[in-house]
């Protein structure tokens, strides 16, 4: 199965918090899924180990080692969709339509560039975020909260 994973479902992969058994288990080689991140996740990711780095959740050393291991995942583990203009342009649109920060926008949008190479493996949208995930759903896609049962 395909599954498009959005910054919250990713976090969860490299800190404990709720749902990071469900993407353990999703992520987990043995379980033959491919997963796949828009490019940006790379700033965002950062963003979230460095925020808790500064607020004093996790060290320095710490926040290093986990974003070098998201590193080796983005060049071995996980399908980049690179972000470009028409996923830029679709952003836009989904602002217009629903209440969304502007990076999950491009999350989203970032999804319907990979549903629209996907062939017949619907990719479902993997994201801890209420409201990105309403947006979603409104826009008819398959989701997944990691983080409820």
């Amino acid at each position: 199965m395909l599954y498009y994973l959005d910054s919250s479902a990713l976090v969860k992969l490299y800190i404990r918090e709720a749902g990071t058994e469900r993407m353990l288990a999703l992520a987990a080689r043995k379980a033959g899924h491919q997963l796949t991140v828009l490019s940006l996740a790379q700033v965002e990711v950062r963003s979230a180990f460095r925020k808790r780095q500064r607020v004093g959740e996790m060290g320095g050393l710490l926040a290093d080692e986990l974003l070098a291991a998201f590193q080796r995942h983005l060049e071995s583990r996980f399908i980049r969709q690179v972000l470009t203009d028409s996923i830029l342009d679709l952003a836009c649109e989904l602002l217009d339509r629903h209440k969304l920060t502007s990076f999950d926008a491009l999350q989203l949008a970032g999804y319907f560039a990979v549903r629209a190479t996907a062939g017949r493996d619907i990719p479902a949208f993997v994201s801890a975020d209420r409201e990105l995930l309403l947006a979603a759903e409104t826009e008819g896609i398959s989701i997944l909260d990691p983080s409820t049962p």
